[in-house]
């Protein structure tokens, strides 16, 4: 029986790992296992586990460990996943990473792969603090890679367009810090074990969807 391939996508905001997960998803035929879909079907289907997250977040506090992790193992329990599944936005901490791969030892499985994808900061900055949205249909744009033209629904006008507060710089610059912070120990952890590759995320979208497929030819 052929081991399910378990692939991490690891990168900082603005990395792009959403739309590589898409692209990815497609090469692999694996489903794409995303923290915050997880946590969003949980909270909005009032599942044990959102419930148990709630509690928490209405406090203002993190939702633990344990909490998030049974969120993940639950969701790599269905049969979609059998064959395997791409992880994006988990795990976040060393201790994330080492509860995974107690778990899937248990069952005989390892983490296949762990693809790193690198962006300098500061092109980082510039990617996620351009971005503006809608008020009227949601629909994002970007002030240098798609600067708006025309609403594609018909609805909205130049003047609709507002920032988020995630994606001002100074903010932007603060979830760096987290995911650095976060990160760095994740990154050696995986690098050790021989699983992790590093992929330049600069590159053109193509280019690094090529550069993340070449480093799963060999599984």
């Amino acid at each position: 029986m052929t081991q399910p391939q378990y692939i991490i996508l690891l990168g900082p905001p603005g990395s792009g790992k959403g739309t590589q997960a898409a692209n990815l998803r497609e090469h692999l035929d694996l489903p794409h296992v995303a923290s915050g879909d997880l946590f969003r079907y949980n909270l909005n289907n009032e599942t044990e586990l959102g419930l148990k997250a709630k509690t928490y977040m209405d406090r203002g506090k993190l939702v633990p460990d344990d909490v998030t992790i049974a969120m993940v193992l639950d969701r790599l329990a269905r049969p979609d996943c059998a064959a395997g599944a791409l992880l994006d936005g988990f795990p976040r901490t060393l201790p994330q990473a080492q509860a995974l791969d107690a778990a899937l030892a248990e069952g005989g499985h390892a983490i296949s792969r762990v693809l790193n994808i690198q962006v300098p900061e500061e092109e980082v900055v510039n990617r996620l603090s351009g971005r503006l949205i809608c008020r009227e249909c949601q629909e994002p744009f970007h002030k240098i890679y798609k600067p708006f033209e025309t609403c594609p629904y018909g609805k909205c006008y130049g003047e609709h367009l507002y920032q988020r507060d995630d994606d001002k710089p100074a903010t932007v610059r603060n979830r760096l810090k987290v995911y650095n912070d976060q990160t760095s120990p994740l990154i050696a952890y995986y690098r050790e074990q021989g699983v992790l590759v590093d992929v330049d995320g600069a590159q053109p979208i193509t280019e690094v969807t090529a550069s993340l497929k070449a480093a799963l030819d060999d599984l």
